[in-house]
């Protein structure tokens, strides 16, 4: 039986969202049987950013005005400069990261989503990690910052880039087996 069975996952985008940072994690998702749902600010698709240029689009399941933090178990934040600093001005998106954190649910974020962390105010005495490019922002919010592929910290799962997915995969469907608000080793 896979993983996560009855398990249901949302992953909050919107367009601007770095391609595999998106794809790779909900693609692992749904090989361990989760039910998952690109959340995102509008209907229709949005879409992603591979390397340089305008990449793939998705389909986006639910708008965020439809959804809670009931209705998931586990929340992915990919990462990206455009997508996490568009959601950052987001009242509704803020609200909906803070939210699934305060209900105990695991949240795994990659790249420049920590920037989401920071604006949700749940950075504050993390240990996590991000693309190093935004290290002081980080900082600045109250973070521990380490330069390692996958730091999890309280059911908060962080990656630098691209390059840590196999690591970020691994451990977000390890943390929603598992629970969260357990502090642990990577």
């Amino acid at each position: 039986m896979p993983k996560l069975s009855n398990r249901r996952v949302a992953i909050l985008a919107t367009d601007g969202y770095e391609q595999s940072e998106l794809e790779k994690p909900r693609d692992a998702l749904l090989s361990e049987g989760a039910e998952v749902h690109i959340v995102s600010l509008k209907a229709g698709k949005i879409r992603g950013w591979d390397d340089d240029d305008w990449g793939r689009s998705v389909s986006v399941d639910k708008t965020l005005d439809a959804v809670s933090a009931d209705d998931y178990d586990a929340l992915v934040l990919p990462g990206g400069q455009i997508n996490p600093d568009i959601l950052r001005t987001d009242k509704s998106a803020v609200k909906f990261i803070k939210a699934i954190f305060d209900a105990k649910k695991p949240i795994a974020a990659i790249c420049h989503a920590p920037w989401l962390l920071a604006e949700a105010g749940i950075a504050d005495g993390l240990h996590l990690t991000s693309y190093h490019s935004i290290r002081t922002d980080m900082e600045n919010a109250g973070a521990k910052w380490e330069d390692s592929p996958v730091v999890v910290d309280k059911g908060v799962v962080t990656s630098r880039n691209p390059d840590d997915l196999p690591n970020f995969c691994g451990k977000v469907i390890e943390e929603i087996c598992e629970g969260r608000h357990e502090s642990r080793a990577a």
